[in-house]
C-alpha cells in the first residue's frame, strides 16, 4: 500500500468518526445540555466555597488580630498617663475585659477555623484574668477539643492552672500527667513535668525531687534543665 493510499485512508477515518461524533452530539443535544449545566453548577458552587471559605478565614483572623492586639498590651505602669490613641490598661482584668468581646465573637463565629479555635484558647484566658473561672473552665474545655494539638495542649496547660486556682489539685496532676505522656511543640514533656513538680512541692517534697531531677538530667543544655536544678536545690 502506498503512503498516498495511507493517508486516505486515515482521512476517511478521522471524517467518519467526525461526522459519527457529531451525529451523537446532535442525536442527544438534550443530555450534553444538561451535563453541561450541572458541570457549570458545580464549578459555580466550587469558586463561591472557595470564596466564602477566604472571606471567613480573613475575619477570623481580623477579630483574632484585634482581640490579641489589645489582650497583649502592656499595662500601664502606675503614674503613667493614659495612651487614648492606642488604649492602656491598669490592671490585666480590665485589658481582658477590653479583649474578650472580639476574642469570643472569632471564636463563636469561626470556631471550625484555625483563628477561631486560637481565639477560644485566648477567650478562656481572658475569662481567668477577669475571674470568671466557671466560663473560663468552659472556655478551655472547648479549647481543648482544637484540631491542633498545639493549641490543645496550650489550653490544657491553662485548664491545669485554673484547677490549681480553684483548688483542684487533682485534675491539675492528671491534666500535667497527660501532657507528660502527649508531648507537644508548645508544650514538651519538660514543661509539663515542672509544672507537675511545683504542684508536688509542698505535698509530696520526695516526689517533687524526683521529677526535677530527671528534668535535669534529660534537658541539661535547656533552660528547663537549669530551672529543675535550681528548684531541686531549694528542696534540699
Amino acid at each position: 500500500m502506498d503512503t498516498q493510499t495511507r493517508h486516505a485512508l486515515k482521512h476517511d477515518r478521522f471524517v467518519d468518526t467526525t461526522n459519527a461524533t457529531l451525529e451523537w452530539a446532535s442525536d442527544n443535544r438534550g443530555t450534553l445540555i444538561r451535563y453541561g449545566i450541572i458541570a457549570l453548577v458545580v464549578i459555580v458552587l466550587i469558586v463561591a466555597a472557595i470564596w466564602t471559605y477566604a472571606v471567613r478565614q480573613h475575619n477570623a483572623q481580623n477579630l483574632l488580630g484585634q482581640g490579641l492586639s489589645i489582650y497583649e498590651t502592656p499595662l500601664r505602669v502606675p503614674g503613667e498617663p493614659a495612651d487614648e490613641a492606642q488604649g492602656s490598661y491598669d490592671t490585666a482584668a480590665a485589658r481582658a475585659k477590653a479583649a474578650y468581646p472580639f476574642l469570643e465573637k472569632a471564636a463563636n463565629e469561626y470556631g471550625w477555623l484555625r483563628p477561631g479555635e486560637d481565639a477560644r484558647y485566648f477567650a478562656g484566658l481572658a475569662d481567668m484574668d477577669m475571674g470568671n473561672q466557671s466560663k473560663a473552665e468552659s472556655e478551655l474545655k472547648q479549647a481543648v477539643k482544637a484540631h491542633d494539638r498545639n493549641i490543645s495542649a496550650l489550653a490544657q496547660m491553662a485548664l491545669a492552672s485554673l484547677y490549681l486556682q480553684m483548688d483542684n489539685t487533682q485534675k491539675a496532676i492528671d491534666i500535667y500527667t497527660k501532657l507528660i505522656k502527649n508531648p507537644t511543640i508548645t508544650v514538651p514533656a519538660s514543661a509539663a513535668q515542672l509544672q507537675l513538680a511545683s504542684v508536688y512541692a509542698n505535698s509530696n517534697p520526695d516526689k517533687a525531687k524526683q521529677i526535677y531531677a530527671e528534668v535535669k538530667d534529660k534537658n541539661s543544655k535547656t533552660a528547663a534543665g537549669q530551672i529543675a536544678a535550681e528548684e531541686l536545690q531549694k528542696l534540699k
